[in-house]
């Protein structure tokens, strides 16, 4: 995971000594570690998709990768639409019982795999490449969801790194939901066993959300389990705190890096459907009530 390959950036820096390309090149294979597996679609789950292909920009801003993605329509005309934005590592396939759990809230889904993911084209990823896929991919949601008040942006880990980078770049985002993420690639550089190396030095891969996230007009809500072994669930508080309001917090008691919106969604879908609510302006009460903690007597999974 993304612990595990700072460490390792880190500690490549420091045998390398130079020679920058190639550790771009490395510390993007560490970070990103795309494939190309599919274990899965929404069709497993009795959901009704569309595959979609995108254009977006190479890393010159000419038009040559193809992004591919799902479309899984709600049945509701009126329902919110969400852009489905996955981290590291895995493809699509393996996103399936998410992305169903947000479909199930009554969302129409974009969700897409990054260049080099999946059935996506190109090879190995970059920040830059990933922004550009995601503002691809925000430019169709555009085209599927007329209403600005119903387009919602969702990023998990890596992904809501790149949830927030879409807000600073689009004044029509009406809201953000971002799980498990981090604060900057930086940080979880010092949270590594070789933190103390010089890591910002040969860093290509910056994802710095905190420096993103004040610059974020849209309502965010930030869901992060406390048993997160990954990222810890301080850098979604630190996070929260430095955006602006309206802003929710919520912290699900024992989930770790990669079920905290299922649990949450189990136990306290009251709270993402005020959410949505408060986005499109029919929330009552005081915007600044700060945390929703969702409990569960059963054991996290």
């Amino acid at each position: 995971m993304l612990k595990r390959a700072i460490a390792a950036i880190a500690l490549g820096a420091t045998a390398a000594g130079g020679g920058c390309a190639y550790l771009d090149l490395k510390q993007r294979e560490l970070i990103y570690q795309p494939v190309r597996e599919y274990s899965g679609t929404p069709a497993d789950r009795g959901l009704a998709y569309q595959d979609v292909w995108l254009s977006a920009k190479d890393a010159q801003g000419d038009v040559g990768n193809r992004v591919h993605g799902w479309w899984l329509p709600a049945h509701d005309p009126d329902a919110p639409t969400l852009l489905y934005l996955h981290g590291t590592r895995w493809s699509l396939g393996r996103h399936v019982d998410r992305i169903a759990s947000w479909r199930a809230q009554g969302f129409s889904v974009l969700a897409i795999d990054y260049r080099g993911f999946g059935r996506s084209d190109g090879e190995l990823p970059s920040e830059t490449g990933i922004y550009a896929d995601a503002q691809a991919a925000w430019e169709h949601l555009r085209l599927r969801e007329p209403d600005v008040r119903r387009r919602f942006v969702y990023g998990h880990s890596l992904g809501g790194a790149v949830a927030i980078d879409i807000a600073t770049r689009n004044a029509d985002v009406a809201g953000i939901i971002v799980e498990s993420t981090f604060t900057s690639m930086s940080d979880m550089a010092a949270r590594s066993r070789y933190g103390y190396f010089p890591v910002d030095l040969v860093l290509t891969e910056h994802f710095d959300s905190l420096a993103k996230i004040g610059n974020v007009s849209a309502p965010v809500l930030f869901i992060h389990g406390t048993g997160d072994r990954y990222v810890p669930a301080a850098m979604s508080e630190r996070l929260y705190q430095a955006a602006r309001e309206p802003k929710r917090l919520l912290l699900v008691a024992g989930a770790g890096h990669r079920d905290a919106s299922m649990l949450a969604l189990e136990r306290d879908p009251a709270a993402v459907r005020d959410f949505i609510r408060l986005v499109r302006g029919t929330a009552l009460g005081n915007t600044r009530t700060p945390v929703f903690t969702a409990h569960s007597p059963r054991s996290p999974r």
